[in-house]
């Protein structure tokens, strides 16, 4: 949508993780050489923890593009607490095929598969994206798994990563052999204020736009409200230039993001709401950030008695036109058909309803001319 009108070649701020949008902050910069360092010293274990949409993701993927050929990767990202068994995600990760759907013979065709490859100059190493979902029970079989390897050579090397919950489940008593085997951890925090205006002006930058775009105090109150984790400033960085395209803008100022976050308190960003169209006198119009989205406010002053005035009036010439109408049953249409008020000339087609002028003094019937003769002679 705002591609064109800010000269970008692709969404700065999508929320999908790219590794080509990687911000190579101090704290990142760190875990992604920890990460490097795990696979060089062929740490069995390792691990890597951060709060949710901290780039824990982004960092995996680039990870996977750096290492070389002499590695197989095998990415679990949909791990979740009712694993019965860690072997068939394995074995899905890694491509392999096995007919044997017994938890020993997939346990063999695992450990067939780490020394075949390790016999070819190649190591395994196994990612579990979202670790923190894995029971207790699943996480020991991953220690026995590690088994394959010796003193010496390092077959599988297996990590983990998570939020702060999976760093806590280690700690429990009945885990701490699995903790003794892990060689390389560390713990993403969130972006600091100077981080997250760098990382804005880079991600538009990679985008192939001007890292002018969003106003420095603009970037303060983003960092502010998302708390400096970088999925949250995508998405408040993302409306933010609907909003500016919207608008007009060509940048993003800080009283635009005050009423992104305005209208996201209200629900209209997140949920297109229908414009409110007022008639009444003298209401005025406020256009929001929304392309073609206007809300009426209520009139004040001397439109607003008119207003509160006819509307009084409505209500009682309703309720006096209702007054001795059959009301019709709950969960049953009432059956006007035609007009509430047929011309002078026409017949009421008000099936269901009573005559309309009961309850009303009705006209005396004309006599005929033979019954006033009568009257009158007699």
């Amino acid at each position: 949508m705002y591609l064109r009108y800010f000269n970008l070649k692709s969404k700065p701020f999508a929320m999908n993780p790219d590794p080509a949008f990687l911000y190579a902050s101090k704290q990142h910069s760190a875990a992604l050489t920890m990460l490097e360092y795990a696979m060089e010293s062929q740490a069995s274990f390792c691990l890597l923890t951060g709060e949710i949409g901290s780039g824990k993701t982004t960092l995996i993927r680039r990870l996977i593009r750096m290492v070389g050929k002499n590695v197989t990767v095998g990415l679990i990202s949909n791990t979740h607490g009712r694993f019965r068994s860690i072997h068939p995600w394995a074995l899905s990760a890694l491509g392999i095929v096995d007919d044997d759907e017994s938890e020993i013979g997939q346990y063999e065709t695992l450990n067939d598969f780490f020394i075949r490859e390790y016999g070819q100059g190649r190591r395994t190493l196994l990612i579990f994206d979202e670790a923190q979902n894995l029971s207790v029970r699943i996480l020991e079989e991953l220690r026995l798994l590690s088994n394959v390897n010796s003193e010496k050579d390092v077959a599988l090397q297996i990590m983990l990563v998570g939020q702060p919950e999976l760093r806590r489940k280690l700690e429990r008593p009945q885990l701490k052999q699995f903790a003794q085997r892990v060689a390389v951890d560390f713990h993403l925090n969130a972006l600091t204020l100077s981080e997250a205006e760098a990382y804005v002006r880079h991600r538009l930058t990679v985008a192939g736009g001007s890292d002018a775009i969003f106003h420095r105090q603009a970037i303060e109150i983003i960092h502010e409200r998302s708390g400096g984790i970088p999925r949250l400033m995508n998405q408040l960085c993302d409306l933010s230039l609907v909003y500016a395209f919207a608008e007009g803008h060509k940048q993003v100022a800080a009283s635009l993001v005050v009423e992104v976050l305005q209208d996201q308190s209200r629900g209209r960003a997140s949920e297109p709401v229908a414009p409110n169209v007022d008639t009444a006198t003298n209401a005025t119009a406020a256009t929001i950030g929304t392309a073609g989205t206007t809300v009426a406010t209520a009139p004040t002053g001397a439109a607003a008695t008119v207003a509160t005035t006819a509307t009084a009036g409505t209500t009682a010439t309703d309720e006096t036109r209702d007054r001795g109408k059959v009301q019709p049953k709950k969960g049953q249409l009432p059956l006007n058909i035609g007009q509430p008020h047929p011309k002078k000339g026409r017949l009421p087609l008000n099936i269901g309803q009573p005559h309309p002028n009961k309850g009303e003094p009705q006209p005396k019937k004309r006599r005929s001319t033979s019954e006033r003769s009568w009257f009158f002679f007699s």
